[in-house]
């Protein structure tokens, strides 16, 4: 493929950037496109599961997103009254020839960002620039931005155009006018950090309770001060019906007094949610949405990319995760392919029905679903969890959501790679 296209990405979060990473890696110049005029490092924790860090670590970035983030070790799912329903090891413990890593995604993106500006140069990336309105029409496609602090518009043509701008798509947008909000399934997740000591270990992930009421944390950097843990935390809460329309303010300061309550005895050993909750600063609401899988990304030489193209529920680690691999997917047949139409065939082909599967599987509840599982049969029932809930079938459950993810180590370990030559 011609290594002098012209490439538009419009997003300036971890996947668009991943993505010029990645084409740039492959021999491209691609521009990245991005609304916010400042960038900050906004948001709060995710994981990277080894699938992700293999891509990440093939662009050269391993030691130093290690230096940035924790390396996590277990997994474990608990009951309300604090059972263990599942403990797995997880990353290099777990065999993969690559770590997970838990990170703040403000932190994150900071990162890409500079990496993209080391390696394209300033200009790669231009701030404040919203997208007004894409057209696919002809071999090329044409972009309109407009500049947020001056108002001034700017036409942009390009070879290609990923649209990588995240669940509320403007690109995505222009394809399905009709598509309406997302879909709420009920569930609001209240979200902060907290520096204490890391429970489990230092190096675990915790999922406590079932989907209608759940708490969720892990660690995801260690303050240099007083040697403490960040850890990132979630609570969860079933407050409506599934379906019903998603409140208008997606990421709006929220109040311990809304959620807190409900967890006032979860306590367990070396676990205190309360304790947890009431270290944070600043706590932030937001509904557990996504979007029904669509029929087609590609419009002409336009594609979509990351939540742009497959929102998710935050299940199982995989948001993130597989963005990152669409970039890298993507770079690989645009670098591979003998026309532009044919790499975006084959990209679409590779991710559109796997990324489809996962929101899927995440709509019922992936691995997370032993932990439902665990306290239905555990309700009013005299048995033990192992008589209820046998071993076997909570292993068949991880197992299952590994293989539909595409993270189980074996096949992980020994699939080829995504670099080309630049």
């Amino acid at each position: 493929m011609d290594r002098t296209l012209e490439i538009a990405i419009t997003g300036g979060g971890i996947v668009g950037l991943t993505a010029a990473l990645s084409l740039h890696a492959a021999g491209f110049r691609p521009v990245v496109y991005e609304a916010v005029s400042e960038p900050a490092p906004l948001g709060v924790g995710i994981n990277l599961l080894p699938h992700a860090v293999r891509e990440l670590t093939e662009l050269g970035l391993l030691d130093e997103l290690l230096g940035l983030g924790v390396a996590i070790e277990d997994l474990n799912y608990l009951t309300s009254g604090g059972e263990l329903v599942w403990h797995e090891p997880r990353g290099l413990r777990a065999g993969y020839n690559w770590p997970q890593i838990a990170i703040h995604r403000g932190a994150l993106q900071m990162f890409l960002l500079e990496k993209v500006r080391q390696r394209l140069g300033p200009q790669a990336v231009r701030m404040g620039q919203e997208l007004a309105a894409v057209a696919t029409a002809g071999p090329r496609a044409h972009a309109r931005f407009v500049d947020r602090s001056t108002g001034q518009a700017t036409a942009v043509e390009a070879d290609v155009l990923i649209g990588a701008d995240g669940i509320h798509s403007a690109v995505r947008r222009q394809f399905y006018p009709d598509e309406g909000s997302p879909r709420w399934n009920g569930i609001t997740l209240w979200r902060s950090t907290s520096l204490v000591r890391a429970p489990m270990g230092g190096k675990a992930m915790i999922w406590a309770g079932r989907s209608a009421q759940k708490f969720v944390a892990y660690p995801i950097g260690k303050d240099p001060e007083t040697g403490l843990d960040l850890l990132n935390w979630i609570c969860d809460l079933k407050v409506t019906e599934d379906d019903a329309p998603p409140p208008r303010d997606w990421n709006r300061l929220g109040t311990r007094a809304d959620f807190l309550p409900r967890f006032a005895n979860w306590q367990w050993a070396g676990v205190n949610v309360p304790e947890i909750v009431n270290a944070s600063g600043p706590i932030y609401e937001f509904p557990m949405i996504d979007r029904d899988p669509v029929t087609k990304w590609t419009f002409g030489r336009a594609t979509l990319m990351g939540d742009a193209a497959h929102p998710m529920y935050p299940i199982g680690s995989n948001g993130a995760t597989q963005g990152i691999i669409d970039a890298r997917v993507f770079a690989w047949h645009l670098a591979k392919a003998a026309s532009v139409e044919e790499a975006l065939t084959g990209y679409e082909a590779d991710r559109r029905e796997t990324t489809a599967r996962i929101v899927l599987m995440n709509r019922q509840q992936g691995p997370d679903r032993v932990l439902d599982l665990a306290a239905e049969r555990l309700q009013g029932s005299a048995g033990t969890l192992e008589q209820l809930l046998p071993m076997a079938e909570r292993a068949a459950i991880a197992q299952s959501y590994k293989q539909g993810a595409g993270f189980d180590p074996g096949v992980l370990n020994t699939s080829p790679s995504f670099s080309v030559p630049g």
